[in-house]
């Protein structure tokens, strides 16, 4: 599934500690929301939830602005690799990152200063939890899909189920209180933790080693975030 993610609807999260931004796609819920690590995959539905997406729209007056100011990009400040494909120095190559090469059409996006900070907090996790540099791609390129890197608060009556945060993690299915997933250093430990259980997951293509742990309505859409999230990890490891 790939789905053009460019137009973005800042918003405050749920304090102003976190000062992150809120994704229309995150508002839509076209990723796949986490579940549970051992919870039953959901069957596909259709989406986005156009509804949402006004709604939000109307309270936070983007419906008055231009489509022309909405689809300017974000620069992010990162490169895509260098023109000979060798890795910088120290930095992990791309078939470290990529073992199991590209599954299908790859999207991207451009990234803010939360996104970046959401991602580099991915990381530190990854190196912490010992997932490595393997364990960061698959982590960030989840966040992307579930909320494009963006620490969503809860959404009111928009809100898939319970689902907040990087993840979209959901307290009533044990992931931790609603404070807890939208502390992403929490949610991205506990992201890893539950990776770290699924057997062999090293040698899985990212798509279903994400899967495994996210229980995802959508689960082969992590995969259009592989090429992204290797460019990611690369320069921030």
């Amino acid at each position: 599934m790939k789905v053009d993610f460019t137009r973005w609807l800042p918003a405050i999260a749920k304090d102003s500690y976190r000062k992150t931004a809120l994704s229309v796609a995150g508002v839509a819920a076209l990723g796949g929301l986490a579940l549970a690590p051992t919870a039953v995959a959901a069957p596909v539905t259709t989406g986005p939830h156009q509804g949402a997406v006004a709604a939000i729209d109307r309270a936070t007056g983007k419906a008055a602005t231009t489509a022309s100011q909405d689809d300017q990009p974000v620069e992010s400040g990162l490169t895509t690799g260098s023109a000979t494909g060798k890795p910088p120095a120290g930095k992990p190559s791309r078939d470290q990152l990529i073992p199991h090469g590209i599954e299908g059409a790859q999207s991207r996006v451009p990234l803010d200063d939360a996104q970046l900070a959401n991602a580099r907090k991915i990381v530190d996790a990854a190196k912490k939890t010992g997932v490595g540099d393997r364990g960061a791609v698959i982590g960030v390129a989840t966040s992307l899909q579930e909320s494009k890197l963006y620490n969503l608060g809860h959404l009111g009556a928009y809100n898939d189920h319970d689902s907040q945060g990087l993840f979209q993690q959901r307290p009533s299915s044990g992931w931790g209180t609603p404070d807890q997933i939208t502390d992403p250093e929490y949610a991205a430990t506990a992201f890893f933790t539950a990776l770290k259980n699924v057997g062999g997951w090293q040698d899985l293509p990212l798509t279903t080693a994400a899967q495994t742990v996210q229980v995802s309505a959508f689960p082969y859409a992590y995969a259009q975030w592989e090429e992204q999230a290797a460019d990611i990890v690369q320069q921030m490891w």
